[in-house]
Formats: C-alpha cells, sequence, structure tokens
C-alpha cells in the first residue's frame, strides 16, 4: 500500500485503463448516433413554488442554495486545513469537487433570481466543475491518483465545453443538450461499479454510497416539482433538491474528516482498528505509544 494514500485501490493495467476509455468513448458515440439532439425545454423554468419573500422572487428555490455554499466552503477550509496543517495526503480533486458546490451555490441563485437559458448557463457551469471533480475523488479513491492527477484539468475543460456547446446551440436553435447529460450522469453510473469490487474500504464506501443516494433523491424531487409542493406548500421539489444535494456533498466532508481530521487518542478510538483510522490519526498514535515506551 501507498504510505502517501490511505484509500485501497484497484489494480488496473494500462491496458484495462485503455479498454475502458476506449468503451466509453464507443459508447458515446453510440448514443449520439441513436439519439437526437436534445433541446432545453423551455417549461423548465417555470417551477411551482413562486412565492417571494423579503423582496427576493422564488424566494425558497433562491435561499436554499445557501447550503451549497456551507456545504462548499466548509469542504474547502478542511481540505486546505487538511493539507497544511495534518498534512494529510488529500487530493486536490476534493478541493476542486468542492469549490465546484460552492459556485453552484452562486450560480443556482443567480439563476432563480431570473430564470432564463443564460443565466442557467452559470448555474450549471459550476456543477460541472463538482461533478468532474467528484469523478476524480473517486479515481484516486479506487484506481489510480497519478491517473486523476493526469485526468483533472482535461475533464474540467470537457465538463465546461458541454456547456459551451449547449448555450451556443440553443442560440443557434438547435439546442443540445445530450453533451451535457453524460457529464451529469457518467461519473453518478461510473463510481458505483468502481466500487463494487472487493475490497471495499470501510472509511470512504458508506460516504460515497450515501452520496449517491441523496443525489438520486435530489432528482427525483427535481422531477417531482410541483407534486411535493401540492403536499402542503411547505417547500418544493426543487428547493429540497438543493437540501438533497448538499446534504450529498456533505457525505463527503464528513468522509474526509472522519479520515484525517478527528483528533487521534487510543482512547477515543477504542474498538477500531488502525487500518480504520487516517495516517494524522495513525501517526500520533504510533507518536504517543513511543513516548509510553521510553
Amino acid at each position: 500500500m501507498n504510505p502517501h494514500h490511505d484509500a485501497v485501490c484497484l489494480s488496473m493495467s494500462p491496458r484495462a485503463l485503455w479498454g475502458a476509455a476506449l468503451g466509453l468513448l464507443a459508447f458515446t458515440l453510440l448514443l449520439f448516433w441513436l439519439t437526437d439532439p436534445l433541446p432545453q425545454d423551455p417549461a423548465y423554468h417555470h417551477f411551482a413554488d413562486q412565492r417571494a419573500w423579503l423582496g427576493v422572487p422564488a424566494a425558497w428555490n433562491v435561499l436554499s442554495n445557501l447550503a451549497f455554499v456551507l456545504v462548499g466552503a466548509a469542504g474547502m477550509a478542511l481540505v486546505v486545513w487538511l493539507r497544511r496543517a495534518r498534512r494529510a495526503p488529500v487530493h486536490r480533486a476534493y478541493l476542486v469537487l468542492f469549490a465546484g458546490v460552492l459556485l453552484t451555490g452562486f450560480g443556482s441563485a443567480y439563476y432563480h433570481l431570473a430564470p432564463s437559458n443564460t443565466t442557467l448557463f452559470w448555474d450549471r457551469l459550476p456543477m460541472t466543475v463538482a461533478f468532474m471533480g467528484f469523478f476524480c475523488s473517486v479515481l484516486v479513491e479506487r484506481v489510480d491518483r497519478r491517473l486523476a492527477d493526469r485526468l483533472l484539468l482535461p475533464l474540467l475543460l470537457v465538463g465546461a465545453g458541454t456547456v459551451v456547446y449547449w448555450l451556443l446551440s440553443e442560440r443557434a436553435g438547435a439546442g443540445d443538450l445530450r453533451p451535457y447529460a453524460l457529464v451529469q450522469f457518467l461519473p453518478l453510473v461510473l463510481a458505483p461499479a468502481l466500487l463494487a469490487p472487493r475490497p471495499r474500504p470501510a472509511h470512504y464506501a458508506p460516504y460515497l454510497v450515501g452520496a449517491l443516494a441523496l443525489y438520486v433523491l435530489a432528482k427525483l424531487a427535481e422531477v417531482f416539482d410541483e407534486e411535493i409542493y401540492a403536499l402542503g406548500a411547505a417547500v418544493s421539489g426543487h428547493a429540497l433538491k438543493h437540501l438533497l444535494a448538499a446534504a450529498g456533498a456533505a457525505c463527503l466532508v464528513a468522509m474526509l474528516y472522519r479520515r484525517h481530521g478527528v483528533p487521534a487518542s487510543v482512547e477515543h478510538h477504542q474498538g477500531a482498528t488502525i487500518g480504520d483510522l487516517g495516517p494524522g490519526a495513525r501517526r500520533e498514535i504510533a507518536s504517543r505509544s513511543k513516548q509510553s515506551t521510553s
């Protein structure tokens, strides 16, 4: 095991990685060949809850984005602290992921103040940052850190390119959401596939499953926006989507804190094996053990 990496990674040969990449490319080309362009439905901009509050239009769709801002800021602060103060091997993909979550809060709030394709661009652009950061974080945990290093910047450019392509295609009268849809949903499909082979690290798998499950619930809440709002007009499906998606990102914040950031003491970790702890915790326990025997 790499002493600088606490994750248990899959053993994949370069041939296997190239095979997976070519298979994904073939799937993408086949999907584009078999399907027609997917324009943005104008009805997407019409949300169930239009209530204003303190002069803010569609207030709950706007203000619920505060959850993204708080979770994204907490995640970024944690990553910076772990890397600097604890010297934990937290990959920068996590910093990119949480930066995307933070910026999504601002972009989504801006969109909901005046929904249109133009403002939706600023909602979706930071979402691609979060999606690509998330996918690279899964590669770090389950495949190879070096591969994640190589792919992070290209994937960020691809993600941003899909949103630019969508907006330009809409302005040309031939809107096409298919590339953006792939950027959003492929990581959600590939992440469980990468998690399936054993071993499944206990410090990672439950948090990833929780994050994915909450995001699926968020998408369902988005689809049933009006039906959820009709249940009592307390909250709409779209506002609930924001809260659920932010909670999914919070699962990954909790995972990093549990792995690296919890102050380590033998008493605190009774019942846990050394392998369950993060490298910072293990170093501290080893240091205390040396002091007790000296």
